[in-house]
């Protein structure tokens, strides 16, 4: 899966892309037929929550999108995938439906 990190105003260090890049591709686990994913970051002026991570997957005939404000960018992205794990067990659900 081709995984992009990207960053809004400010530099990401090894550290966190690895973190992401890890938690993103865990989601495999659950869905294999992911095409990509393009996760967002970045900082907003309002209180102590203010790490934004966006995470978009795009798979075959649909983009799942999740969208999380958090006190640091690992708790934003974790809590985003965890939203992805359930839309991909729902999607999957209905593709055996069918």
């Amino acid at each position: 899966m081709d995984i992009k990190v990207n960053s809004i105003k400010f530099k990401i260090d090894g550290k966190l892309e690895s973190f992401i890049r890890e938690k993103v591709e865990k989601l495999n686990t659950h869905y294999d037929n992911i095409l990509s994913s393009d996760v967002m970051l970045k900082v907003e002026n309002n209180g102590i929550e203010n790490k934004v991570a966006e995470v978009k997957l795009m798979i075959k005939g649909n983009d799942l999108y999740a969208k999380k404000q958090c006190k640091t960018f690992e708790e934003a992205v974790d809590t985003a995938t965890e939203a992805l794990r359930k839309q991909l067990i729902k999607h999957k659900t209905k593709l055996k439906k069918k």
